[in-house]
């Protein structure tokens, strides 16, 4: 990966209007050194997908980190995404506190499960979203916080990374796997 570009093999862009900025950067704070890919533009709903991944059952999960945000700092990842109006996403926001576990269907983000949890800025975290079928499992620093069936998007679809509004997050040991 190299400093200043999307990493090789990722997608990006907006669901909604705005001008997300994704890039590798060097960042000594990070778990797994010395490289994050920072979101730091602004727009609705700013999402970097891993576009060779196609999966339908599994998992993903990532280590961020909020910088910052006036409107929001949230920080999420997205699975089975077709587009970039169709896909869910589970995201964590260190201004409200909460974790939330969203679907987004042509285009309209719509929230089908929240619990409130402490998600502290400037400071790493963990978000893993297991997915079988219409089952998902929400794991929010090595806690299972969220639990719920959904079947609003099935079939295959890719990964990624996801934030919102004007957040300014890091990631990090970005991982996924299929069944």
């Amino acid at each position: 990966m190299e400093a200043g570009q999307l990493p090789k093999g990722w997608l990006s862009g907006v669901t909604g209007r705005g001008s997300p900025h994704w890039s590798v950067e060097m960042d000594k704070s990070t778990p797994s050194k010395p490289k994050v890919l920072k979101q730091s533009g602004d727009g609705d709903y700013p999402w970097c997908v891993k576009k060779d991944v196609s999966m339908a059952d599994g998992f993903v999960e990532v280590k961020f980190k909020p910088l910052s945000g006036d409107e929001d700092q949230a920080s999420g990842v997205a699975w089975r995404w077709k587009d970039g109006d169709n896909y869910y996403v589970v995201r964590a926001n260190a201004l409200e506190d909460n974790v939330t576990i969203y679907h987004v269907i042509e285009g309209s983000r719509r929230q089908f499960t929240n619990v409130s949890e402490k998600v502290a800025p400037n400071q790493w975290h963990t978000l893993r979203a297991d997915f079988q079928g219409h089952h998902f499992t929400v794991t929010f620093d090595g806690k299972k916080v969220i639990e719920v069936d959904d079947s609003s998007i099935t079939g295959a679809g890719a990964v990624g990374v996801w934030t919102k509004a004007d957040s300014v997050t890091l990631f990090d040991d970005f991982s996924y796997g299929g069944k």
